[in-house]
Order: structure tokens, then sequence, then C-alpha cells
């Protein structure tokens, strides 16, 4: 079971704490930006998002998060895919305790799961960046976790969304969904486009999951390093700073009908 989750690729460089001159502080300000695009069938979409309800609910990752220097991170979760679904927006809540994470596991288990045209990482990245920078929380640090089953194929390029992000003091991490073929098409496989393209910011990883059993201990394993600040351990596999940007980040722009006719 494990051996799906055992290829992770890493900046290597250390994390650095980015103190913010806001409100309530927390160590970490948190977006899950959930991919709901219909290259996933429902069944998919459903057991993703269930992945997400039973480690918010685990008790390790309650422990994460009520175990750092404030104790208690700030959270929010939004599903994605041409455009972000903004009914699906569970907005930042403060988890402190096992109390906390089950009310806002709760909240994502109430809302209907229904998947949409279209992949659009970059307006993932965009919004997710704007809930961070527009809310009233002073975290220690700022992560997006992103998910997905394909590259950026509509609304702007990825990197310069990835990028905007990295600028604002956010770090990008990626789970990449590889239980089917619908990942980057020719070329580098998806774990790998978003090592490329999409992850940024220091220690930013992307754990890839191949087996649909995997997906609720690989995003627990995933939000209990995000919320800790753990980096992932050193791996054979784990891709150095030096041999990164092999992708064509436009791959999946060039996938879509008339694009290179431009």
């Amino acid at each position: 079971m494990f051996a799906a989750l055992s290829m992770i690729f890493a900046l290597t460089a250390t994390a650095e704490p980015v103190a913010v001159a806001k409100g309530d502080q927390v160590d970490v300000e948190l977006v899950l930006a959930v991919d709901m695009s219909g290259s996933m069938d429902i069944e998919e979409a459903r057991v993703q998002k269930q992945g997400y309800i039973e480690a918010l609910r685990h008790r390790e990752f309650v422990d994460a998060a009520t175990g750092g220097l404030t104790g208690r991170i700030a959270i929010s979760y939004v599903e994605w895919a041409g455009s972000v679904d903004q009914s699906s927006l569970v907005g930042w809540r403060v988890i402190a305790n096992a109390a906390d994470a089950e009310a806002f596991a709760s909240e994502i288990d109430a809302r209907p799961t229904a998947t949409r045209r279209g992949t659009s990482i970059s307006n993932a990245l965009d919004f997710a960046t704007r809930l961070i920078v527009d809310n009233d929380y002073a975290g220690l640090r700022r992560v997006i976790d992103v998910s997905g089953d394909g590259p950026n194929n509509l609304g702007p390029p990825v990197t310069p969304a990835r990028d905007a992000a990295v600028r604002s003091g956010v770090i990008v991490n990626g789970l990449a969904i590889m239980i089917r073929p619908s990942g980057s098409g020719a070329g580098p496989s998806l774990d790998r486009y978003y090592a490329d393209c999409v992850i940024g910011g220091p220690g930013a990883f992307v754990l890839p999951v191949h087996q649909a059993e995997d997906f609720a201990v690989a995003i627990r394993q995933k939000l209990i390093m995000e919320v800790s600040g753990l980096q992932p351990a050193p791996a054979p596999s784990v891709i150095p700073i030096a041999d990164m940007g092999v992708s064509d980040c436009l791959i999946g722009e060039k996938l879509r009908p008339g694009f290179l006719d431009r």
C-alpha cells in the first residue's frame, strides 16, 4: 500500500517562517484547493473528498495542528475545475482541538460532490492566494495544498500564478493524482509536471497517489507535513533542484484543440 507513496519531489531549500502583520496569530494558514475537474469520475471525486475528511478527523492530524508554537492553525477548503466553485468554499476556520477539526470536516462532508469541465490550476492558485493575503490571520507559515489529476488547460498559464503566490510568501504543495492515465499526455508524468510547474516556495513538495486506496493515507501524510512544517524524508527518488525544469508547463494548453493553430 505504501509503495504508491514512496516517490516525493521536493524543493530542498529550508523553509523559513513568514511573519505577517495581521490579526490573530496561528502556526499555519492553509488552503485546501481540491480538483473536481471532469477528468475525474464521480466515484474518484468522492474518494478524494473522503480522503480529506478522514485526514482532518485523524488524531495524528489534530496532534500536528495543535502541536505548534501557538497550538492552532487556520484552514479553508475550496473545490475547483476550469474555474473555482465558490459555492464549495468552506471559509477560514481555526483548529485548536479535535472538536474544531471534526466541525470543519463535517462542513466539507455536508457539501454535495460534483465535477465540472476544465482544469485551471492557475485560477485555483490565484483564488487560494487571495484567500490567504486577504484574511485576518497572521500565520508563521502560509501554504496552499493543491490536488490535481491533470495539467493546466484553461485560464492563465500556471507558472505565473505559482510565482505570484510565492512572492506573497506562500508555499505551494501538490498532490498529483495518477490513478488513471489522465495526466500530461506526452512528456513527463504528472508528478514531474507538478514538481516543475506547480509547486514553489521553500521546502515545497509534491506527493503522487497511484491507487485509490492510498488517498486517505497520502492526504493525511501531506497535511501532517504541512501543518507541522516537517520536510519529506530524503529518498532516492527526490529530484534535486538542478535537475528540475524539464516539463513543458504549457503541455495542457497545447493538448487543447486549436491551441497550436493560434
